[in-house]
Protein backbone atom coordinates (compact mmCIF):
# COMPACT_ATOMS: atom_id res chain seq x y z
CA UNK A 1 0.00 0.00 0.00
CA UNK A 2 1.52 3.40 -0.90
CA UNK A 3 2.81 5.39 2.24
CA UNK A 4 0.32 8.20 3.49
CA UNK A 5 1.69 11.74 3.89
CA UNK A 6 3.61 12.73 6.37
CA UNK A 7 2.42 15.88 6.72
CA UNK A 8 0.67 18.57 3.80
CA UNK A 9 1.31 21.96 3.19
CA UNK A 10 -1.76 24.10 0.95
CA UNK A 11 -0.27 27.55 0.01
CA UNK A 12 -3.04 30.03 -1.59
CA UNK A 13 -1.71 31.72 -4.13
CA UNK A 14 -2.59 35.60 -3.75
CA UNK A 15 -2.71 38.25 -6.46
CA UNK A 16 -3.70 36.01 -9.31
CA UNK A 17 -6.02 39.16 -10.39
CA UNK A 18 -8.47 39.06 -12.66
CA UNK A 19 -8.37 36.43 -15.85
CA UNK A 20 -9.28 37.56 -19.36
CA UNK A 21 -9.93 35.19 -22.41
CA UNK A 22 -6.68 34.28 -24.12
CA UNK A 23 -4.50 35.24 -20.69
CA UNK A 24 -2.02 32.43 -20.25
CA UNK A 25 -2.51 30.87 -16.52
CA UNK A 26 0.80 29.43 -16.65
CA UNK A 27 2.49 32.81 -16.40
CA UNK A 28 0.43 34.46 -14.59
CA UNK A 29 0.46 31.54 -12.15
CA UNK A 30 4.43 31.28 -11.75
CA UNK A 31 4.89 35.04 -12.17
CA UNK A 32 2.19 35.30 -8.79
CA UNK A 33 3.84 32.35 -6.57
CA UNK A 34 6.96 33.91 -7.16
CA UNK A 35 5.78 37.36 -5.97
CA UNK A 36 4.54 35.70 -2.50
CA UNK A 37 7.98 34.34 -2.49
CA UNK A 38 6.25 30.56 -2.64
CA UNK A 39 7.96 29.70 -6.19
CA UNK A 40 6.30 26.14 -7.37
CA UNK A 41 8.78 23.02 -6.51
CA UNK A 42 8.82 20.21 -8.34
CA UNK A 43 6.32 17.47 -6.94
CA UNK A 44 3.72 20.28 -6.20
CA UNK A 45 0.20 19.54 -6.93
CA UNK A 46 -1.41 22.95 -8.30
CA UNK A 47 -5.03 23.17 -7.68
CA UNK A 48 -6.46 26.05 -10.09
CA UNK A 49 -10.57 26.89 -10.41
CA UNK A 50 -12.58 25.97 -12.92
CA UNK A 51 -13.41 29.29 -13.09
CA UNK A 52 -10.07 30.83 -14.22
CA UNK A 53 -9.57 28.32 -16.85
CA UNK A 54 -12.98 29.20 -18.45
CA UNK A 55 -12.34 32.58 -18.30
CA UNK A 56 -8.60 32.36 -20.00
CA UNK A 57 -10.35 29.46 -22.28
CA UNK A 58 -12.92 32.44 -23.20
CA UNK A 59 -15.83 29.83 -22.23
CA UNK A 60 -18.07 32.61 -21.71
CA UNK A 61 -21.54 33.61 -23.03
CA UNK A 62 -24.14 36.14 -22.15
CA UNK A 63 -26.99 35.10 -20.20
CA UNK A 64 -29.43 37.32 -18.66
CA UNK A 65 -29.79 36.22 -15.17
CA UNK A 66 -33.66 37.34 -14.94
CA UNK A 67 -34.51 35.24 -18.10
CA UNK A 68 -35.24 31.63 -16.53
CA UNK A 69 -36.07 30.45 -19.63
CA UNK A 70 -32.85 31.47 -21.68
CA UNK A 71 -30.93 29.70 -18.60
CA UNK A 72 -33.13 26.52 -19.11
CA UNK A 73 -32.16 26.33 -22.42
CA UNK A 74 -28.30 27.23 -22.14
CA UNK A 75 -28.18 24.45 -19.50
CA UNK A 76 -29.64 22.03 -21.99
CA UNK A 77 -27.35 22.43 -24.66
CA UNK A 78 -24.34 21.97 -22.39
CA UNK A 79 -26.23 18.62 -21.07
CA UNK A 80 -26.50 15.25 -23.00
CA UNK A 81 -29.15 14.08 -20.45
CA UNK A 82 -31.26 15.41 -18.32
CA UNK A 83 -31.69 13.55 -14.97
CA UNK A 84 -34.20 15.34 -12.76
CA UNK A 85 -35.79 18.91 -12.90
CA UNK A 86 -37.41 21.00 -9.40
CA UNK A 87 -38.05 24.71 -10.18
CA UNK A 88 -35.11 26.19 -11.58
CA UNK A 89 -32.84 23.74 -10.58
CA UNK A 90 -31.95 21.18 -13.37
CA UNK A 91 -29.36 17.97 -12.41
CA UNK A 92 -28.33 16.78 -16.05
CA UNK A 93 -25.08 15.05 -17.15
CA UNK A 94 -22.99 16.97 -19.56
CA UNK A 95 -20.44 15.55 -21.96
CA UNK A 96 -17.46 15.41 -19.72
CA UNK A 97 -19.98 12.72 -18.28
CA UNK A 98 -20.48 15.17 -15.29
CA UNK A 99 -23.82 14.51 -13.44
CA UNK A 100 -24.36 17.90 -11.77
CA UNK A 101 -26.50 21.21 -11.33
CA UNK A 102 -27.54 22.98 -14.47
CA UNK A 103 -24.65 21.45 -16.30
CA UNK A 104 -22.51 23.26 -13.67
CA UNK A 105 -22.74 26.63 -15.43
CA UNK A 106 -21.74 29.63 -13.16
CA UNK A 107 -22.79 33.17 -12.69
CA UNK A 108 -20.64 33.57 -9.95
CA UNK A 109 -17.68 35.73 -9.42
CA UNK A 110 -18.30 36.67 -13.71
CA UNK A 111 -19.41 39.45 -14.68
CA UNK A 112 -23.13 40.82 -14.33
CA UNK A 113 -24.95 39.40 -17.90
CA UNK A 114 -22.31 36.94 -18.56
CA UNK A 115 -22.08 32.91 -17.57
CA UNK A 116 -19.05 31.05 -17.09
CA UNK A 117 -18.87 27.24 -18.99
CA UNK A 118 -17.37 23.99 -18.40
CA UNK A 119 -13.56 24.02 -20.21
CA UNK A 120 -14.19 22.23 -23.40
CA UNK A 121 -11.97 18.84 -22.24
CA UNK A 122 -10.63 19.83 -18.69
CA UNK A 123 -7.96 16.91 -18.48
CA UNK A 124 -6.56 18.80 -21.83
CA UNK A 125 -6.48 21.91 -19.80
CA UNK A 126 -4.85 20.61 -17.21
CA UNK A 127 -1.95 19.28 -18.95
CA UNK A 128 -1.91 22.83 -20.81
CA UNK A 129 -1.00 24.05 -17.89
CA UNK A 130 0.90 21.96 -16.53
CA UNK A 131 3.32 21.37 -19.95
CA UNK A 132 3.46 25.43 -19.67
CA UNK A 133 4.99 25.40 -16.50
CA UNK A 134 7.62 23.15 -17.44
CA UNK A 135 8.51 24.89 -20.14
CA UNK A 136 8.33 28.66 -18.57
CA UNK A 137 9.15 27.88 -15.20
CA UNK A 138 10.90 24.69 -15.06
CA UNK A 139 9.25 22.58 -12.49
CA UNK A 140 7.32 19.15 -13.01
CA UNK A 141 4.06 19.61 -10.95
CA UNK A 142 1.14 17.84 -11.44
CA UNK A 143 -2.60 20.28 -11.98
CA UNK A 144 -6.12 19.91 -10.86
CA UNK A 145 -8.87 21.90 -12.31
CA UNK A 146 -11.51 21.99 -9.67
CA UNK A 147 -15.05 22.91 -9.72
CA UNK A 148 -17.59 22.64 -6.74
CA UNK A 149 -20.56 20.20 -6.58
CA UNK A 150 -23.32 19.29 -4.75
CA UNK A 151 -24.01 15.75 -3.41
CA UNK A 152 -26.80 13.52 -3.88
CA UNK A 153 -27.24 12.65 -0.22
CA UNK A 154 -25.98 14.79 1.74
CA UNK A 155 -25.83 18.79 2.48
CA UNK A 156 -22.89 21.03 1.36
CA UNK A 157 -21.01 21.54 -1.73
CA UNK A 158 -17.42 20.43 -1.89
CA UNK A 159 -14.87 20.92 -4.71
CA UNK A 160 -13.99 17.95 -6.61
CA UNK A 161 -11.39 17.72 -9.76
CA UNK A 162 -13.03 17.73 -13.08
CA UNK A 163 -9.07 17.80 -15.45
CA UNK A 164 -6.39 16.26 -13.89
CA UNK A 165 -2.83 15.85 -15.28
CA UNK A 166 0.49 14.47 -13.80
CA UNK A 167 -1.57 13.03 -10.57
CA UNK A 168 -4.05 9.77 -10.10
CA UNK A 169 -7.40 10.37 -10.21
CA UNK A 170 -7.77 7.24 -8.38
CA UNK A 171 -5.86 5.47 -6.39
CA UNK A 172 -6.55 1.73 -6.55
CA UNK A 173 -5.91 -0.26 -3.11
CA UNK A 174 -7.76 -3.54 -3.58
CA UNK A 175 -5.53 -6.94 -3.33
CA UNK A 176 -3.41 -4.46 -0.57
CA UNK A 177 -3.26 -4.94 3.45
CA UNK A 178 -5.13 -2.84 5.80
CA UNK A 179 -2.72 -1.19 8.51
CA UNK A 180 -4.41 -4.91 10.69
CA UNK A 181 -3.10 -6.87 7.58
CA UNK A 182 -6.76 -7.28 5.92
CA UNK A 183 -6.80 -7.56 2.09
CA UNK A 184 -8.71 -4.98 1.21
CA UNK A 185 -11.35 -5.82 -1.42
CA UNK A 186 -13.14 -2.37 -3.12
CA UNK A 187 -11.13 0.78 -1.49
CA UNK A 188 -10.37 2.68 -4.27
CA UNK A 189 -9.47 6.10 -2.59
CA UNK A 190 -10.36 9.52 -5.08
CA UNK A 191 -7.32 11.43 -4.33
CA UNK A 192 -7.90 14.30 -6.81
CA UNK A 193 -11.17 14.89 -5.54
CA UNK A 194 -9.70 14.49 -1.83
CA UNK A 195 -6.72 17.23 -3.09
CA UNK A 196 -9.31 19.59 -4.81
CA UNK A 197 -11.08 19.66 -1.53
CA UNK A 198 -8.06 20.10 0.32
CA UNK A 199 -6.92 23.27 -1.53
CA UNK A 200 -10.48 25.14 -1.61
CA UNK A 201 -10.31 25.11 2.40
CA UNK A 202 -7.36 28.00 1.44
CA UNK A 203 -9.30 29.25 -1.33
CA UNK A 204 -13.01 29.70 -0.84
CA UNK A 205 -15.39 31.17 -2.00
CA UNK A 206 -15.04 34.96 -1.65
CA UNK A 207 -11.44 35.59 -1.78
CA UNK A 208 -10.30 35.57 -4.99
CA UNK A 209 -8.35 33.37 -4.80
CA UNK A 210 -8.18 30.64 -7.98
CA UNK A 211 -5.48 28.72 -7.22
CA UNK A 212 -3.59 26.89 -4.31
CA UNK A 213 -0.43 24.59 -4.06
CA UNK A 214 -0.43 21.22 -2.17
CA UNK A 215 2.41 20.05 -1.23
CA UNK A 216 4.05 17.09 0.50
CA UNK A 217 1.55 14.48 -1.43
CA UNK A 218 2.60 10.76 -1.69
CA UNK A 219 5.05 10.47 -4.79
CA UNK A 220 3.88 7.09 -6.14
CA UNK A 221 0.24 9.19 -6.84
CA UNK A 222 1.99 11.08 -9.20
CA UNK A 223 1.39 9.48 -12.73
CA UNK A 224 -0.65 10.37 -16.07
CA UNK A 225 -3.96 10.91 -14.51
CA UNK A 226 -7.32 11.73 -15.73
CA UNK A 227 -10.69 12.92 -14.72
CA UNK A 228 -11.90 10.54 -16.44
CA UNK A 229 -11.34 7.90 -13.81
CA UNK A 230 -13.60 9.35 -10.93
CA UNK A 231 -16.67 9.23 -13.45
CA UNK A 232 -18.23 5.99 -12.24
CA UNK A 233 -19.19 3.55 -15.55
CA UNK A 234 -23.20 3.78 -16.29
CA UNK A 235 -22.95 -0.24 -15.82
CA UNK A 236 -21.95 0.26 -12.29
CA UNK A 237 -23.96 3.32 -11.19
CA UNK A 238 -26.74 2.09 -8.79
CA UNK A 239 -28.95 5.56 -8.81
CA UNK A 240 -29.50 7.21 -12.60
Amino acid sequence: MPAAPDALTIVPITGIGEVRPGDELATIIADAAGAQATPLADGDCLVVTQKVVSKAEGRLVRLDPDDPEAKRKLVESESVRVLRRRGDLIISETRHGFVCANAAIDLSNVDDGWAALLPVDPDRSAKHIRDALRARAGVEVAVVISDTFGRPWQAGLVDVAIGVSGIAGVVDLRDTPDAKGRVLQVTQVAVADEVASAAELVMGKSKAIPVAIVRGLDPSWFREGSARELIRPIDEQLFR
